[in-house]
């Protein structure tokens, strides 16, 4: 699994969001691995024909007076399939990423939980999202990954998720920007990756993804 997070950027938002996802459409034929993804709500509609598309978070509230929030359902019937949750640029306290899972099941959602360290990773595959990704905060966007700089991480992650969930499946974040970072990952037990700026900012988004989808 390759999940592209737009993030805020301006190069993936809009118009150039609808383009980069026309581009991970175009390369889901050539490569055999499944690529997600994750824009703000407002891109949804544009791009969830696209390539299969999860929100950037979604808010644990059932319909109904909620100013401001981000229903579920909402996204769900904007074209998501799924949801990321718990970014670091989003955090959300333990009780808050429960609900969120626990919404967007029953709003039909597919999860990726994000954590910090590997000390959380018990704690949230007991709750049973689809997908982990660890992402050491200090290496998001750096482009350092975590792969080389912090492999025992992976490698931890995946054997205490495992152990308490073995379904779950976890994915490797923070400074993946190339084919030899994927390997490295998917070599340490991942069974994906989380990529942002590596791909989003890159020169030519198409070559970069290609190179990424070589890794796996």
């Amino acid at each position: 699994m390759l999940v592209v997070n737009t993030k805020a950027y301006l190069e993936g938002t809009g118009q150039k969001a609808i383009r980069l996802a026309q581009t991970c459409r175009k390369l889901s034929g050539e490569f055999s691995t499944e690529i997600i993804l994750a824009v703000q709500p407002s891109d949804i509609p544009g791009v969830s024909g696209q390539v299969t598309t999860f929100a950037q978070h979604i808010d644990a509230v059932k319909p109904g007076s909620h100013t401001g929030h981000i229903l579920p359902e909402a996204v769900r019937a904007a074209g998501a399939r799924g949801t990321v949750i718990n970014h670091s640029e989003r955090r959300l306290s333990l009780k808050d990423i429960r609900d969120s899972i626990i919404f967007s099941g029953k709003a039909g959602l597919r999860t990726v939980c994000c954590v910090p360290r590997a000390g959380m990773v018990r704690d949230v595959a007991v709750m049973k999202p689809e997908c982990i990704a660890i992402e050491p905060p200090e290496l998001i966007g750096t482009g350092i990954p975590v792969s080389s700089a912090k492999p025992s991480v992976i490698s931890s992650s995946v054997r205490l998720a495992k152990k308490v969930n073995p379904r779950v499946r976890v994915l490797c974040g923070a400074g993946i920007s190339s084919r030899e970072d994927v390997e490295k990952a998917i070599e340490l037990g991942a069974s994906g990756v989380l990529v942002a700026s590596g791909v989003v900012k890159a020169r030519s988004q198409e070559k970069t993804l290609k190179d990424l989808l070589r890794g796996f």
